[in-house]
């Protein structure tokens, strides 16, 4: 049979009458949303049962039905799913009949182009492939008639119900280890910034999921803004099929703005923020769900040896475990006593809380939903408990976070905290971000409760981890906006006037030191006096770098390394010198090491470059395994112009990348008795991927970029356009300031721009036209952002006067613009 022979229908039913009522609906701008996917199921089902009836009648079919299953089923079509279909037939029919039947239904389907899940089965078929295969089950759950015989889709829909309840408890272990392993490849779809709708953990899926467990009858989901949530994420996923003209789920950066536009959302962090809520919901309502699941399935198991162990008497009532006043340990989760009257004490909450992450036991949802409801609120400012059982839950790691986020999910944090409302779900669109901001600084407290050890005042160190990035999602600088949000957040909380100052300081500068200790050149006096002002005291130092490492390693794996914590480190304890009353020292000119000397002596004698690569040694990592700290690169050449630009140009083009680069002369005596200068350098590189070069093949390169014989731009050129960029989000433009007053011995500069091959070759070809002389260059590098600052001086030494700093600082963003 051909494709034409089975579509010669008519007008109405056929394939093109369809089809243009079906593009007249999606064009339709007033109907979106639900009433939109419930009218194109409905559509769609007139125009398969016209199909089908012809095709029965045609072939001569009777017992037969036309069954849509999954999405379909549920009546949720977005523009480009799926049709999940199945041909359900009572086996009286030929078999050629029924092959003939499924041809003239299935062929106007894919002439249209729509994708299509097919299957023709008997009952018995349906029900053994659904017996050997979760995900079949899982659609069947869902099946609906679309035409043909009602009776025959009931009974099927009735065989499958009593199936999935009968093998509950070993479908359901199945499904929760389905989905595990779907979140672990997937990832969690509220901190993702690019997500899959469907397929990450909080996505469609799970929603599914939860409507089969509900329909096993061992445990239902918590129903508060599930459908809701479900609504939002098929929305989502309704204008990202019309925007993009694709059946995808995964919400890419550069189709964001667009889907937020379709949705008459002000713009994609507007429509992220929406997408994570939903999923959030999702998330938490998966949560609970599975815990009451595997909790009813233990009973289940445990009660036949019980009532062996009792000769069939009575099961003892569930033990209850005190924790704390007003709050006991039940069946598994924390759970208030038979005392506890939440409308009388305001720091049950808090205490509960407290006592759940304590004892890493889950906070019961109907507790947190009773508490929601008849708590009373806390005075203002809090009691001293009501701080110490916040600073106990924030210290309690790992455990804290399910324990907060069962807090949010029923809206008591930002009823404890007003300010929350402005981080909840918000997005970080720096890719180095693992965590939305509401669930970095939770993360940060976790980081910071294995480091409070370190400190005098652990309480401070915690609050101020909770309430260090609180001023995101406020115009200017977050740092500013969260010092004054702080302030106010701690004196609600209730610390004192001195504390309050602390917990301020410590928001305010929590980049400071990380900053500083990556960009700057820490031998240099108003460095360091700089930090010991912000400062202010021994004690706050000490907080401030527990609090830096918590904030580092809470942000993700690029934020924090062996190197950069050694940096911090001696900043850390240059700045307490001056704390303590020693006034940093000048710098006297370094004296160059053994080996730069001999690597000197050997330039001077040759007139040529001379390298040298070391391997430095490895440090324990955070998790006990080593960490490799980068390679030192050390380089004497005599004193020439276009040195920077080239060494950095080499190291782009055999892809090492820079972290840190100091340049310096030095004066050698001659044979003759002159004093010849000579350049030496000292670079921290670490390779992009692979193995290291060999120095060989670097220094005959450099040599060949200081004759003017490698063409560096060209080079880089080339490989740029050999391997471009994935198509994404369009970049700012490269910034670059003056940075008053940081250097007594010279003007700094600093450039903000997108991490690329050749990012500081550029900048040192910009400063070597400019004819000024570079001291020294500190490399910072964070997912697609790079920072170089760069330490000048003209050609006397002197820095630059501060008319032709600014001149300077112009004529660079030119260059890289």
């Amino acid at each position: 049979m051909t494709s034409t022979e089975v579509t010669t229908e008519s007008e109405e039913s056929g394939p093109s009458g369809y089809a243009a009522a079906r593009l007249r609906l999606l064009q339709q701008k007033a109907q979106s949303g639900p009433p939109r996917r419930a009218a194109l199921a409905t559509l769609t089902d007139e125009w398969l049962t016209g199909l089908f009836n012809a095709a029965a009648e045609h072939a001569g079919v009777r017992g037969a039905a036309l069954v849509a299953v999954g999405g379909y089923g549920r009546g949720e079509l977005s523009p480009r799913s799926d049709l999940d279909l199945v041909l359900l037939h009572d086996g009286s029919a030929d078999a050629g009949a029924v092959a003939a039947l499924a041809d003239r239904v299935w062929y106007p389907v894919w002439d249209l182009g729509l994708a299509l899940d097919h299957s023709v089965r008997t009952p018995a078929e349906a029900r053994k492939t659904a017996g050997e295969d979760l995900k079949v089950q899982l659609g069947l759950l869902d099946a609906r008639p679309v035409a043909g015989d009602l009776g025959l889709v009931a009974s099927l829909r009735t065989a499958i119900l009593a199936d999935w309840r009968n093998q509950a408890p070993k479908r359901l272990p199945a499904l929760d280890e389905l989905c595990r392993e779907r979140a672990e490849r997937q990832g969690e779809l509220q901190f993702l910034l690019e997500p899959d709708l469907k397929e990450a953990r909080g996505g469609l899926r799970d929603a599914t999921a939860l409507r089969a467990v509900a329909a096993s009858w061992v445990a239902d989901a918590p129903r508060e803004g599930l459908a809701e949530a479900r609504r939002v994420l098929l929305d989502a996923r309704d204008a990202l099929h019309l925007t993009t003209g694709r059946a995808t789920d995964r919400l890419a950066l550069q189709e964001q703005d667009q889907v937020a536009a379709a949705l008459g959302l002000l713009d994609a962090d507007a429509l992220l923020r929406q997408v994570y809520e939903a999923a959030r919901t999702v998330s938490y309502a998966t949560d609970v769900t599975w815990r009451e699941v595997n909790r009813v399935l233990r009973a289940r198991s445990a009660r036949p040896r019980l009532r062996a162990m009792l000769g069939g008497g009575r099961a003892p009532a569930t033990d209850r475990t005190p924790l704390a006043d007003g709050v006991v340990e039940a069946d598994g989760e924390v759970v208030l006593a038979r005392t506890a009257r939440p409308e009388r004490d305001p720091v049950l909450v808090l205490r509960a809380a407290a006592a759940a992450a304590q004892s890493e036991l889950p906070l019961s949802r109907h507790v947190v939903r009773h508490l929601a409801t008849a708590a009373k609120p806390l005075p203002v400012p809090w009691p001293a408990e009501a701080r110490e059982e916040l600073v106990t839950l924030l210290g309690a790691g790992e455990a804290t976070v399910p324990v907060w986020e069962a807090l949010e999910a029923e809206g008591l944090i930002t009823r404890l905290l007003p300010d929350w409302e402005r981080v909840h779900c918000r997005p970080q669109r720096n890719p180095v971000h693992t965590w939305t901001v509401d669930r970095h600084l939770v993360e940060a407290a976790v980081r910071a409760s294995s480091l409070t050890r370190r400190v005098g005042r652990p309480d401070l160190l915690l609050v101020a981890a909770l309430l260090h990035d609180i001023g995101k999602g406020w115009p200017g600088d977050h740092s500013v906006a969260g010092e004054v949000i702080a302030r106010d957040m701690a004196a609600r909380i209730g610390f004192d006037q001195h504390d309050v100052g602390v917990i301020a300081t410590l928001v305010r500068h929590h980049l400071l030191l990380i900053e500083t200790a990556t960009r700057r050149d820490l031998d240099d006096p108003a460095t360091v006096r700089s930090v010991a002002t912000a400062v202010g005291s021994a004690a706050t130092l000490e907080l401030l770098h527990a609090l830096t490492e918590a904030d580092a390693l809470a942000t993700g794996p690029a934020a924090w390394s062996t190197w950069r914590a050694s940096l911090v480190s001696d900043l850390v304890k240059r700045v307490a010198a001056v704390l303590a009353g020693e006034a940093p020292e000048e710098p006297a000119p370094e004296a160059p090491s053994a080996e730069q000397e001999r690597l000197a002596v050997e330039a001077l004698r040759t007139g040529e470059p001379v390298l040298a690569l070391h391997t430095q040694a490895e440090a324990p990592h955070e998790d006990g395994g080593p960490e490799p700290v980068g390679v030192e690169l050390l380089i004497a050449l005599p004193d020439r112009p276009g040195v920077l630009p080239a060494a950095a140009g080499v190291l782009a083009l055999h892809r090492l990348t820079v972290r840190a680069a100091d340049l310096r002369a030095v004066e050698l005596p001659t044979e003759l008795g002159e004093r010849a200068d000579l350049l030496l350098l000292s670079w921290r590189v670490a390779a992009e991927y692979g193995s290291l070069p060999q120095a060989a093949r670097l220094r005959a390169d450099l040599v060949r970029a200081l004759d003017g014989s490698l063409d560096i731009p060209a080079r880089l050129a080339e490989r740029e356009a050999a391997y471009p960029r994935r198509r994404g989000v369009k970049a700012p433009p490269p910034r670059v300031t003056v940075a008053a007053g940081g250097s007594q011995l010279a003007t700094v500069i600093e450039v903000r721009a997108q991490d690329a091959p050749g990012l500081l070759h550029r900048i040192g070809r910009a400063l070597e036209q400019s004819a000024v002389r570079v001291r020294s260059a500190h490399v910072s590098t964070l997912g697609a952002n790079a920072v170089d600052t760069v330490y000048v001086t003209d050609a006397e030494g002197e820095p630059l006067s501060a008319e032709r700093a600014a001149e300077l600082a112009r004529e660079i963003e030119k260059a890289l613009g």
